[in-house]
């Protein structure tokens, strides 16, 4: 699919929340690419910002353009394959703040809903209970209102457009999600209001527990 009108933030062009021997970690802003595209004008992603100084960078994981946060990624192969590994096997904890539509069924539960490729309309993604892929999501609600309710999500996988499509299917799409939310919804802000709070990783470098976070930026 075609980003239209890619225009990616450059304030702060690069916003690093720690470095050592073996990582990076930054806070990438919303309508950023992870990682670059295919055309020449989807280039401009975090990678190649980071790239530019840390030759040897690898990827890890990626966030969605849209959505805002904790991005880590590897200096050289050993790391990125400590790294991958943690997030193959699931032992890294992810925290998601989000602000959604209407209010959740309860204070706190577990989405248990397979997950596959819209393929009509890629690159959403969908419910579908033939061939979907085990998909599970854990949240927790911070704060209600008459109109949008405030959460954390934990996802125990890691699908393409998991939360954004576990929260649709709880009636409760994402605010500014421009492929779940319907009009209202979608209308209600000017972007995603997705973020990727908080990130515990085990460390390449000493095998210790380590733990990054990102100021929310609409909470």
């Amino acid at each position: 699919m075609a980003l239209l009108n890619y225009q990616p933030p450059t304030r702060p062009y690069l916003k690093i929340i720690y470095r050592d021997d073996a990582v990076v970690v930054v806070d990438k802003p919303a309508g950023l690419l992870s990682v670059p595209g295919k055309a020449v004008e989807h280039r401009d992603s975090v990678y190649t910002r980071l790239a530019r100084v840390f030759p040897d960078i690898r990827v890890v994981h990626r966030l969605d353009m849209a959505t805002s946060g904790v991005m880590i990624f590897a200096i050289g192969k050993p790391a990125q394959s400590h790294l991958s590994r943690q997030f193959q096997q699931r032992t890294t904890k992810k925290t998601y703040l989000a602000k959604v539509w209407g209010r959740l069924p309860g204070a706190s539960g577990c989405i248990d809903l397979p997950l596959s490729c819209d393929w009509p309309n890629r690159p959403k993604q969908h419910v579908d209970f033939f061939n979907g892929k085990a998909s599970q999501t854990g949240y927790q609600v911070i704060d209600s209102g008459p109109q949008s309710s405030t959460v954390k999500l934990f996802p125990y996988t890691g699908r393409s457009h998991q939360l954004r499509v576990h929260m649709l299917a709880l009636e409760c799409p994402i605010l500014g999600d421009k492929f779940y939310a319907h009009p209202v919804a979608f209308e209600a802000a000017d972007r995603l209001l997705l973020h990727a709070f908080e990130l515990k990783v085990i460390s390449p470098l000493t095998e210790q527990p380590c733990v990054f976070t990102s100021p929310c930026p609409f909470t």
